[in-house]
């Protein structure tokens, strides 16, 4: 028997935790998107949890656990740690139950998402900001909570919140009078997927569940390819409500169990994909609440098949659109950075825009790493290119070009220390 075969949550968890949070988490809308839907074929559904008063699923799992506490764990208080979305499910629940609370944070939590914690918590939670990661912040947590005895809030590895993310199909199906073919949820340490998942799996197995990851924490499929949950050797926190170093031992259980199609999408597809929602849709969503609907695409159903997609959050900072513009551009192939040798001489950057950048093409990017001689001097170059297709024209002729270039890549050191350092 595996040692994660214990304790998994069930169906009739699941009921109880619906009664237990009506009238706390909404009813959120079910939209029928076009745009997803002429890309697909499919008929794609937005269930949109961005809408909930914490802006996000979360509150949830957060709600059902804390209402479940007695009265001496009241009295303790509680203890959670959480990336962000967690946190506001955890201090909402504080503040409408009359219960103390600590929430640890990583130092990655977005400034609107601390900001969010303190106001829902209306006086009554503390904020602690420790950590680079939201791994780290569980451990401060944790040793909180064995120092003080304040019971802990799981962001995902415990069967009350579980079941409580798990209320999310139930109401999906309520809502359609029927099951969806497809559901596609956005997977962090799975709950959501765990929850959905069991009571998917006792009422309507028919219904085919995707899981999503960022390609920088892909937790839930190494621990299924693993066999157990393992620690991810590199995280990529960009995906803030999502980057999980490690997933949880119930979600993987339950996943190992039912076994869901599990896919991984590339961050700069995901930085594209929130840019579509709000241009296209009016949709405000986080880097994790645009996880679903960026698989489409990657993940392809079936002509006609009724497909779900959750909208996990919307707390998303503004100030975070720079880099999110920034990441789409390069992912889409229309932003290049490039060294660029310049002779140090009159016309030299002339002679650059007017022989070798493109009549569409912009320079968004120009500034000198530094002068290795009197002759010379390189700088590093952004484009934005009007036409991806143009690109190899555009290396051809720099390749002609009596200027030494050196092609920036994306994925290497340097890329990381000229642009995004």
């Amino acid at each position: 028997m595996s040692p994660y075969d214990t304790a998994l949550v069930t169906a009739d968890d699941v009921e109880a935790a619906a009664e237990r949070i009506a009238g706390v988490a909404v009813q959120t809308p079910l939209q029928l998107d076009e745009r997803l839907s002429d890309l697909t074929g499919a008929y794609v559904w937005l269930k949109r949890e961005d809408l909930q008063p914490v802006r996000s699923y979360k509150i949830r799992g957060a709600y059902n656990l804390i209402a479940q506490l007695d009265d001496a764990q009241r009295r303790a208080g509680v203890i959670c740690a959480s990336a962000g979305n967690h946190g506001q499910g955890v201090a909402f629940a504080c503040a409408r139950l009359g219960i103390a609370g600590r929430i640890y944070v990583p130092s990655t939590t977005p400034r609107q998402k601390r900001e969010r914690m303190v106001a829902l918590g209306g006086g009554r939670v503390e904020l602690i900001v420790t950590g680079d990661t939201y791994d780290e912040a569980a451990a401060a947590a944790l040793a909180d909570a064995r120092r003080t005895g304040a019971a802990t809030v799981p962001a995902f590895d415990d069967p009350r919140t579980i079941a409580g993310q798990g209320t999310l199909a139930r109401e999906i199906v309520a809502q359609f009078g029927r099951a969806p073919d497809v559901l596609v949820l956005p997977v962090g340490g799975g709950g959501m997927l765990a929850g959905c998942l069991t009571w998917l799996s006792e009422h309507h197995p028919e219904t085919r569940v995707v899981g999503v990851e960022p390609a920088g924490s892909p937790t839930m499929a190494v621990a299924l390819d693993a066999g157990g949950p393992r620690d991810l050797p590199e995280l990529d926190t960009f995906v803030d409500g999502a980057a999980v170093r490690r997933a949880g031992d119930l979600t993987y259980a339950v996943a190992a169990r039912h076994r869901p199609v599990m896919y991984t999408v590339p961050e700069g597809r995901i930085c594209s994909e929130m840019l579509r929602l709000y241009q296209t849709e009016g949709v405000i969503a986080e880097p994790a609440g645009a996880l679903a609907t960026a698989s489409l695409g990657v993940f392809r159903p079936e002509p006609g098949q009724t497909v779900v997609a959750v909208v996990s959050g919307g707390n998303n900072d503004v100030s975070r659109y720079a880099e999110v513009v920034e990441r789409a551009l390069v992912y889409e192939g229309r932003k290049h950075y490039f060294l660029v040798n310049f002779p140090q001489e009159p016309g030299a950057l002339r002679r650059f825009l007017d022989e070798v950048l493109g009549p569409d093409d912009d320079i968004t990017l120009f500034e000198y790493v530094k002068r290795s001689n009197r002759e010379t001097g390189p700088a590093l170059v952004g484009i934005e290119l009007g036409d991806p297709a143009t690109l190899p024209a555009l290396l051809t002729r720099m390749a002609e070009s009596p200027m030494r270039v050196e092609v920036i890549d994306p994925g290497s050191p340097s890329y990381r220390f000229l642009v995004s350092g």
